[in-house]
């Protein structure tokens, strides 16, 4: 809103002291106000000594003058935060609703109800998992592969996407080994092994075609995909003989 950026670190420092500060007094800790920093900013306070003097204006009010704020009603406080929640929900999102994916749409749904009917904080964490899944589930979609034989008569699997747990069910379906020669390359080339779901759904592919008596091969991995395909035993035979290694030539060299 101010087109400059914060320092989350430092403000998470400063609210960590003050809410240890806080249970020392006796005190109950508390988080930022989003609606109390949307309020100075809309009200012209861009600057530190903005928030500085509204968290030095409570405390006044509460050491000082809390007799007169028992004296406001309830009525003219629920004003106030009738007030703070209109400036604080994005209300453009309500007609953005029918134009951003479906996905997208159930978080934003999800997050709403969640904050009224718990909190923010779990809201927050629950829409993160909600929107990684649904990323996952998206990004799976994206896997493929191109083929065609060698010179050698080997068939070429040139893979591209990331073999992950959600594409592992789609990787599995690309693949016929019945119908192949007898050597086949999957080409890493264009895709990176991510997880063990991958390194299980590899071992399964390589023991389809032991038993219909053909070698496959993987070829062009890199050096973290190596590592976590230790674990698929001899069952995969990593043809590292063929990936290419890149130098950059420097002053050493000569």
């Amino acid at each position: 809103m101010t087109n400059t950026r914060g320092r989350g670190n430092r403000e998470c420092v400063g609210q960590g002291i003050a809410n240890t500060m806080t249970g020392l007094f006796g005190g109950m800790g508390g988080c930022a106000m989003i609606g109390q920093s949307m309020i100075n900013v809309n009200s012209g306070g861009h600057q530190r000594l903005s928030g500085i003097s509204a968290a030095l204006f409570l405390l006044a009010f509460i050491l000082f003058a809390s007799g007169l704020i028992e004296e406001i009603p309830m009525a003219a406080l629920v004003g106030v935060m009738f007030v703070v929640v209109i400036a604080t929900f994005e209300w453009s999102s309500l007609r953005i609703l029918a134009k951003i994916p479906r996905s997208d749409a159930f978080v934003l749904v999800l997050v709403s109800g969640i904050t009224v009917a718990t909190d923010l904080a779990m809201a927050v964490v629950i829409g993160v998992i909600v929107a990684a899944l649904a990323f996952a589930w998206e990004h799976a979609k994206h896997i493929n592969v191109n083929t065609y034989i060698d010179a050698n008569g080997s068939k070429i699997y040139e893979l591209n996407g990331p073999l992950f747990f959600g594409s592992i069910n789609h990787f599995m379906e690309l693949f016929h080994p019945e119908e192949d020669p007898s050597d086949v390359i999957l080409e890493f080339q264009n895709s990176r092994v991510a997880d063990h779901s991958a390194i299980e759904a590899i071992d399964n592919l390589a023991e389809k075609y032991i038993k219909a008596g053909k070698q496959l091969h993987l070829r062009h991995l890199s050096m973290e995909c190596r590592e976590l395909l230790k674990n698929a035993g001899d069952l995969v035979e990593v043809n590292v003989l063929e990936d290419p290694q890149y130098h950059v030539a420097d002053d050493a060299l000569a």
